[in-house]
């Protein structure tokens, strides 16, 4: 079929009403299907249930340095966990790695509440400040945007290309404006769009020079080891080692975490940066818990004994993913493909695939799916403020749902494309 836009408007309208009888047939079927969150499914979480009895009733519970991990102590985690993480992460000592919590959520929250409340290494609290301000790289993750917008930080849109965000824009608010004090950065395989920073882009970062003394780089290096496909995937470079390379060891925080590596909720969590940073976010973190979790630290870190059975267990993890990323897409270009109201990319790894719609048509969409029983996250989303100003940007989770659920959720998306696209020809 040609471009939706070279139809007569009568080609249109009776292309809408074929439409609308597929629609109101799918709405018949009471689907109730959920694509909206990049949860792992089932057979995933399955995988790690070794876990659970790695250590058993008769283990001495101690980390390689003597450490009863039942014990009180050991703030910034057990070495063999820092050893994990950094591996996971990318960064080259652990040494420069503290281990949290759970998850890398609460990790970024409490960093920026840090800034805001106690100032970042001497500087002024941000809640003393008149204006504090953070680059948002959009599409991007709602969850970040979410953290910002709850401390009252105004958001500023940084456009996306496809070596990462716009660095000219990035230079300029960062060196031009002090009270731009931070940026999010998911910098390999972005959520939602599947984009990795290049190495350009990542050395352009490590040589910002910020007007604000306590700006940082938010480096939420979540899906480092998510990869969909064993003999292609991206690679970044280490951003603490390129900004101490550059003369800025402090600019920036590393955040990550197992939680799609293990399970999701009850994974370890770390932070790696410069020696300065990590003194005084512990002398903060001192105060508000004795220790983190060293039982789960000890539990992962024997589990997961090498970097080489990381990669192992993730490739099973893209065993189990790779079909349904693939299912979706292949459906995106056969149904859509040509028609010139879409566009879409093929991630090599992540959670995430990002569509694209005609301008002013994505909450459409949405509202489409959600009354025939698929619910996607909500249009505008990847925006600050849940504010797409195209209304364009949709993104689809395919990891949760089982294959055969997949198929008719992607059938119903297609068909909800198809119908806004012609509803929004028609208007013009």
């Amino acid at each position: 079929m040609k471009p939706y836009s070279e139809l007569s408007r009568e080609e249109l309208l009776t292309c809408k009403e074929e439409l609308d009888k597929q629609y109101q047939e799918a709405q018949s079927k009471g689907l109730s299907l959920n694509m909206s969150r990049g949860k792992p499914e089932k057979g995933q979480l399955d995988m790690g249930m070794g876990l659970m009895s790695v250590l058993g009733e008769d283990c001495d519970m101690k980390s390689e340095d003597g450490t009863d991990c039942r014990n009180y102590g050991e703030l910034d985690g057990i070495m063999e966990a820092k050893v994990l993480m950094a591996g996971i992460m990318g960064v080259r000592d652990p040494k420069d790695v503290i281990v949290f919590g759970n998850g890398s959520l609460s990790t970024m929250y409490d960093a920026v509440c840090r800034s805001y409340t106690t100032g970042v290494l001497g500087c002024t609290p941000w809640c003393r400040l008149d204006q504090v301000k953070f680059l948002c790289p959009v599409p991007g993750y709602d969850r970040h945007f979410a953290i910002t917008e709850h401390f009252g930080i105004e958001m500023i849109n940084i456009p996306m290309t496809e070596k990462g965000p716009d660095m000219d824009l990035v230079e300029k608010y960062v060196s031009e404006d002090a009270s731009v004090k931070g940026i999010w950065c998911v910098p390999k395989y972005s959520n939602p769009q599947g984009i990795s920073y290049s190495d350009e882009t990542v050395r352009r970062f490590a040589a910002l020079k910020p007007a604000a003394e306590d700006f940082r780089i938010y480096w939420d290096n979540a899906y480092a080891v998510h990869h969909l496909y064993e003999e292609d995937q991206d690679e970044i470079l280490d951003i603490l080692s390129e900004c101490e390379k550059a003369g800025h060891p402090d600019m920036v925080y590393v955040f990550g975490s197992t939680s799609k590596i293990s399970m999701a909720g009850a994974g370890i969590a770390a932070m790696a940066a410069s020696q300065r940073n990590l003194e005084s976010i512990k002398k903060s973190i001192a105060i508000r818990t004795i220790c983190y979790d060293k039982i789960n630290q000890l539990r992962h870190a024997r589990y997961f004994n090498s970097m080489e059975a990381v990669k192992a267990h993730m490739k099973k993890h893209a065993d189990i993913l790779r079909p349904k990323f693939e299912a979706v897409l292949d459906v995106l270009e056969r149904e859509l493909g040509g028609l010139g109201i879409g566009n879409w990319v093929r991630p090599k790894g992540g959670y995430f695939i990002t569509f694209e719609a005609m301008e002013g048509c994505a909450k459409n969409i949405v509202r489409k799916c959600k009354e025939a029983g698929v619910t996607l996250t909500g249009a505008g989303a990847p925006f600050p403020y849940g504010k797409d100003p195209h209304d364009s940007v949709i993104r689809i989770a395919p990891s949760f749902p089982a294959r055969e659920e997949l198929a008719q959720a992607t059938d119903l998306f297609v068909l909800c494309v198809k119908l806004a696209s012609i509803e929004k020809l028609l208007e013009g």
